[in-house]
């Protein structure tokens, strides 16, 4: 893999490009991408330092490894438009539904097709924070898929799922940050509400999640012995805890799952 190029730059991809350039694997001048919006591409290509590209095809003949981040509607006037220039590429889609087999499927009547890996990133990784989700299903060679997996370790945390487990992975990882949001927002609710300004209570919330979340994966304890360590007898956290039980907080959380699993 010596260039990239980028097909959408919306802000999971600038997230990626970002990462990317600081983690020196690769140079901004071995970064190609186009989007259809060409002023807002040269703004961002001004930015990260990419190379901006006036067509698909150009984007696509100047990199030997693209990643398919524009919008999944798009995808098919994509491939209808270049697809035979995909022939002994790389491609890694991050467009949600376009894993493995759907890329398999739209390239099955051509003689040449790209080398295919699915992976599912989800918004933190625009801090560097990011899970990414490569499923296991892939043609990729095993050396170009090491290269890609080290570059999205600069972004954050990398998971390989089976098949069958992508879609519990992504709602999980994908829509999880979301539920965090609402968690986040409600604790702060609660602390306005007893004076504490919102810009601070946001910075107190959101810092304890990460605290909480990093104590959690650099001990590997479990999160209920982490929980037992604050709660003393008859103290305040366990009387909150037990307001969070009754009020149904883990079944919450189970159901907010179900609903995307069994829509």
């Amino acid at each position: 893999m010596e260039k990239i190029a980028f097909i959408g730059m919306g802000n999971m991809a600038q997230a990626l490009t970002g990462g990317f350039i600081k983690s020196s694997k690769i140079e901004p001048k071995n970064i190609f991408a186009y989007a259809p919006n060409q002023q807002k591409l040269a703004q961002n290509a001004a930015k990260y330092g990419f190379i901006p590209c006036a067509s698909l095809k150009e984007a696509v003949s100047k990199a030997d490894t693209i990643f398919m981040a524009c919008k999944p509607y798009q995808i098919e006037d994509v491939i209808s438009e270049v697809g035979r220039d995909f022939a002994n590429k790389t491609l890694i889609s991050i467009a949600l539904g376009w894993n493995f087999h759907a890329f398999e499927k739209i390239f099955s009547a051509y003689t040449e097709k790209p080398r295919i890996q699915f992976v599912m990133p989800n918004t933190p990784a625009m801090v560097g924070e990011g899970v990414f989700l490569f499923e296991k299903t892939n043609s990729l060679k095993p050396e170009e898929r090491a290269q890609i997996w080290q570059l999205f370790e600069n972004l954050g945390t990398v998971e390989e799922l089976p098949d069958n487990l992508m879609g519990i992975g992504g709602a999980i990882s994908g829509c999880g940050p979301a539920f965090v949001d609402l968690f986040i927002e409600a604790y702060a609710d609660a602390a306005v509400k007893y004076g504490i300004p919102r810009a601070t209570a946001y910075k107190l919330v959101s810092q304890t999640v990460l605290g909480s979340a990093k104590l959690q994966l650099q001990t590997g304890e479990h999160p209920a012995v982490l929980k037992d360590n604050v709660c003393s007898p008859a103290g305040s956290t366990i009387r909150g805890v037990t307001a969070l039980e009754e009020n149904g907080l883990r079944n919450a959380c189970i159901k907010s799952i179900d609903s995307i699993m069994q829509k």
